[in-house]
């Protein structure tokens, strides 16, 4: 279910847990709020308004109350060493949309919906309780516990290669110089 609400001069379409940025309205954080002008409800039947549905009404709650980041307005003339600079922050109020309210009455649960959350009610009981035949437990089992050693053995195997390089580095790095110190006797001879 959904319905378009005005608020601040502009439009939104909003749904049951929607939060919404609209522009500041008074409320403290927590507060429970209620839009009035509401232009169209939606659901099974959509039901547009002229200019307002009639008896419908959009509940929320105040999430927040901020200001957005700050919009700097620049001006300049040129060769009139004329500038201005001049910073603005937009207040907003966030809203989570609790209830849509259709003739004061809050709309019921439509039967797609209804008989999905019994599905998933089912789905979610026949996963937890549901036995695994004893043919695939057991390798799973095996399995499990092979992952589990690797695992313990692993960062031991990782911390020995982390060493091993450091040291090989310095030795490589040592012949390394020695291999240019021949080199550069050779060509001196």
């Amino acid at each position: 279910m959904f319905a378009v609400i005005k608020t601040g001069g502009k439009q939104y379409r909003v749904a049951a847990d929607d939060v919404i940025e609209i522009d500041k309205i008074a409320g403290e954080t927590g507060e429970a709020i209620a839009f009035g002008e509401v232009l169209a409800v939606g659901g099974e039947e959509t039901v547009l308004g002229t200019p307002t549905v009639a008896g419908a009404s959009v509940k929320g709650e105040v999430v927040e109350q901020g200001r957005k980041p700050t919009v700097i307005a620049f001006k300049k003339r040129r060769r009139k060493n004329s500038r201005r600079k001049r910073g603005h922050r937009q207040e907003f109020t966030l809203v989570r949309i609790t209830a849509i309210l259709s003739d004061g009455k809050e709309q019921p649960k439509s039967a797609k919906a209804k008989v999905e959350a019994k599905a998933e009610t089912k789905s979610a009981a026949d996963d937890a309780g549901a036995a695994k035949p004893s043919g695939e437990s057991e390798p799973a089992a095996a399995g499990a516990a092979s992952s589990s050693e690797a695992e313990a053995a692993a960062p031991a195997e990782q911390a020995s290669k982390a060493r091993k390089p450091r040291a090989e580095s310095k030795a490589s790095g040592a012949s390394a110089e020695s291999g240019k110190n021949q080199a550069s006797e050779d060509t001196s001879k």
